[in-house]
């Protein structure tokens, strides 16, 4: 179950990124690609650490 949940929050990680990447280069919104590189981070962080905290 660990590895199944920590294998989706990189796949939406990367997913996220690439979205963030966008906004930033193709967009030209620096604040956009910021705020999302910061929540693609917590998002792939916090679901881990409440996983192996919890199980």
């Amino acid at each position: 179950m660990k590895l199944i949940i920590m294998i989706l929050t990189i796949c939406i990680f990367f997913q996220t990124i690439g979205f963030g990447v966008f906004e930033y280069k193709e967009n030209k919104n620096k604040i956009a690609g910021v705020t999302i590189f910061t929540l693609a981070t917590i998002g792939l962080i916090l679901p881990n650490v409440a996983i192996f905290i919890l199980y």
